[in-house]
């Protein structure tokens, strides 16, 4: 595979880095017991965000195939405002490597973003028929 590495997908931690992709607000339907929302809320958000980003680079339909690094760093709380950062990492013939960042600013502390998970997700370029393409970029296809 052709490696097109594009972004530095270390953190700062002070502040969301690449595009933002996704923003929505954490509501009570999204809590477990305790009261948190549930970690597998915030992993939909950012696969949501990732495929929006992911099927931007490669002109075409994505899925999910592999979820890695996933770092949960802090809890997320009802009314908490997630956005969802992409960086691009890789770009391979028929792959996509996306850094995400989920960032909240909390509603009753400063606006100061806090990076809550990050990880890196990898999509796959298909066809109509589902079957994985070669990603076009710039109008050319990915060498082997």
């Amino acid at each position: 595979m052709t490696d097109t590495s594009v972004h530095d997908t270390v953190s700062t931690d002070t502040e969301p880095r690449g595009d933002l992709c996704i923003r929505t607000v954490a509501m009570p339907a999204d809590t477990n017991a305790n009261g948190d929302i549930f970690g597998g809320w915030l992993l939909s958000q950012m696969d949501v965000g990732g495929g929006v980003f992911a099927s931007k680079v490669a002109n075409s339909r994505t899925v999910t195939v592999a979820i890695e690094a996933m770092t949960f760093r802090k809890p997320v709380y009802v009314g908490d405002l997630v956005s969802v950062h992409a960086n691009l990492v890789r770009v391979g013939r028929t792959s996509i490597t996306v850094h995400l960042e989920a960032w909240v600013l909390r509603r009753r502390e400063k606006l100061q973003p806090i990076l809550v998970t990050d990880g890196d997700f990898t999509y796959v370029s298909i066809d109509d028929q589902g079957h994985p393409q070669p990603i076009q970029r710039d109008g050319a296809t990915i060498a082997t």
